[in-house]
């Protein structure tokens, strides 16, 4: 061994005490980070939703089934929501499956749209384009028109 070597000391080991305080350094740095994501998708979603109208609406909802044979129906409601307003529309029928998304309907009027046999479902309108909400989430406003087509997917 030459003398330059012998006077060099060892490299400093961690220790697992300083380990654990640098990982746990780097877990409350990434749950920070985590919470203000979080945050800030909490506050654009709040800013973009879509807001609802309170008090008494009329509307219209048109139903074209798979004959392209139409009905209108015209409503006065107090609902906020899409789905609540068709819900409480005398003469009109909707039937469905509850998703993580709300309300998915599968039959109106008692006419079933099945996708995974010929590709149909039922496509929802307001004022003549194609809804940007389910029905659990599309406001509701007065004058507004509703069409609710029997729709085949082109497959």
């Amino acid at each position: 061994m030459n003398k330059e070597t012998q006077n060099r000391s060892p490299a400093p080991r961690t220790t697992p005490k300083a380990a654990g305080k640098k990982c746990r350094k780097k877990i409350l740095s990434a749950a920070l980070a985590l919470a203000a994501l979080m945050l800030a998708f909490g506050l654009i979603y709040a800013r973009f939703a879509p807001k609802t109208a309170a008090g008494s609406k009329e509307i219209s909802i048109e139903v074209v089934d798979d004959k392209a044979a139409s009905r209108i129906y015209r409503t006065r409601t107090d609902a906020e929501y899409l789905r609540q307003a068709l819900e409480e529309t005398k003469g009109l029928a909707i039937k469905g499956t509850e998703s993580a998304y709300g309300l998915m309907v599968e039959a109106v009027n008692g006419l079933t749209a099945d996708y995974n046999a010929n590709g149909a479902y039922w496509a929802f309108y307001l004022n003549g384009e194609y809804c940007q909400y389910g029905i659990d989430k599309q406001p509701v406003e007065d004058g507004q028109a509703y069409r609710i087509v029997y729709t085949l997917s082109k497959q």
